[in-house]
């Protein structure tokens, strides 16, 4: 017995399709109850746009037929367009378009019809960005009939896992969970089942990590050492004004990344808009530090006692720095002086008024000079100070902001991971 080639399988599928069964098929409806298959995730966009496409299966009576009298004959393939197919249609659709391409549907010989449209799925989800880039996003996809009514066509769920083996690897996506659930919707008369799948899909924040965080928390860090320059640099304005620059870069660079969204900040851009205050605030700090560096008793008044006091001996000791030599002391107004013999008074009091002369000089000088110095170092203790304290507020503003992401980012992804390890 020679096995059938491909002329008799068509002839003998000719012969199914000229018996009438698909012009019944056409006309009327099968029965009421549909399957749907998950739909087969294939991309998702930074826009919040989910993209996927779904298979249908139901069972209709008029499409049976006996293989024994077809050649043996158990699956044909049949245009979409011969047969009555459900109007599965995606309700939360993202594009408008709610039809699909026309193709053929796959008829087994107990009425068991398949047909997978091949028709891309838009559905739009509303996007959190507050954990970005370690943001989990979850996004849903509702299909139901558009006409019929569960008395007609009722929706069964086969599986509630998603179908993911024709998933293709996204780069910046990764899928966590991915699962389904039937709901009916009931009005007056009717109710309407619907079949929703919930997708879970985190964001890989390796390349945000290398390019994006670590940079910031790097100029972050940097703005810090704007203190460790002496004050008489003048590159000390000029550091923080490149890396105030330089965030504001960063800012236009997420803005372009993040969809834009008055909901909800993400905390990448709180860090960002945090450097760029703490930036400015150094600036500010960095001018004044200046300024206390260049004072001199013929700019400004004789320094207060408490700043003395605070800045010269009490500052010095607590931030571990060389204690200032302390330059108070009691000066003589008038030097006495024994008298002489009358011959020679007048010549040693002239030389005693050129040695005081000369003394109130350099006495003068040095004193100016004290001064100088004493307000070099009130600089030099200032740039220390807000050296420390730039850097404890850097370090608790950055634990602040990133350590809840972080264990949030453990307490959900891992036990996941956990979990399909073991499965």
């Amino acid at each position: 017995m020679r096995g059938l080639d491909a002329r008799d399988c068509n002839s003998w599928a000719q012969s199914v399709v000229g018996e009438g069964m698909l012009g019944r098929a056409t006309r009327t409806r099968p029965g009421p109850h549909h399957a749907l298959r998950g739909p087969w995730l294939e991309q998702c966009t930074r826009t919040g746009l989910l993209r996927g496409h779904k298979e249908d299966e139901w069972k209709d009576v008029k499409l049976r037929w006996n293989p024994d009298d077809y050649g043996g004959i158990k699956v044909i393939r049949v245009p979409s367009d011969s047969l009555w197919t459900p109007d599965i249609v995606l309700f939360d659709n993202a594009d408008g378009r709610f039809e699909g391409a026309s193709t053929k549907t796959v008829v087994r010989y107990d009425g068991t019809v398949t047909w997978t449209p091949p028709a891309n799925y838009k559905s739009s989800c509303t996007i959190d960005v507050t954990f970005f880039p370690f943001d989990l996003q979850n996004c849903s996809m509702k299909f139901g009939s558009w006409t019929y009514d569960g008395s007609q066509v009722d929706i069964i769920l086969e599986d509630q896992d998603v179908d993911k083996r024709d998933f293709f690897d996204n780069g910046e996506w990764e899928i966590v969970s991915a699962t389904g659930c039937k709901g009916n919707r009931t009005d007056s008369c009717c109710w309407y089942p619907y079949i929703t799948y919930s997708f879970v899909i985190r964001r890989l924040p390796l390349f945000y990590t290398l390019f994006l965080i670590i940079p910031c928390i790097g100029l972050s860090f940097l703005t810090v050492l704007v203190f460790y320059l002496p004050s008489n640099e003048g590159e000390k304005i000029c550091l923080c004004t490149s890396v105030l620059v330089s965030l504001t870069v960063f800012l236009l660079v997420i803005e372009e990344i993040i969809p834009s969204s008055s909901k909800v900040i993400p905390l990448i851009g709180e860090y960002l808009v945090f450097t760029m205050i703490f930036v400015t605030l150094s600036i500010m700090v960095t001018v004044f530090a200046i300024n206390i560096h260049h004072r001199s008793p013929s700019t400004h008044n004789a320094m207060a006692p408490w700043v003395r006091r605070i800045f010269l001996h009490k500052l010095p000791k607590l931030l571990c720095m060389r204690s200032h030599v302390d330059r108070y002391f009691t000066q003589k107004e008038e030097t006495e002086c024994s008298s002489g013999p009358e011959p020679s008074r007048n010549i040693l009091e002239a030389a005693l008024d050129s040695i005081r002369y000369i003394t109130r000089h350099v006495t003068k000088e040095n004193a100016v000079r004290e001064v100088v110095e004493d307000w070099k170092f009130i600089a030099q203790v200032l740039d220390r100070l807000f050296l420390w304290t730039f850097l404890l507020v850097s370090i608790v503003g950055s634990l602040g902001l990133f350590v809840p992401v972080i264990y949030k980012w453990a307490n959900i992804i891992v036990p996941i991971h956990i979990g399909n390890a073991n499965k």
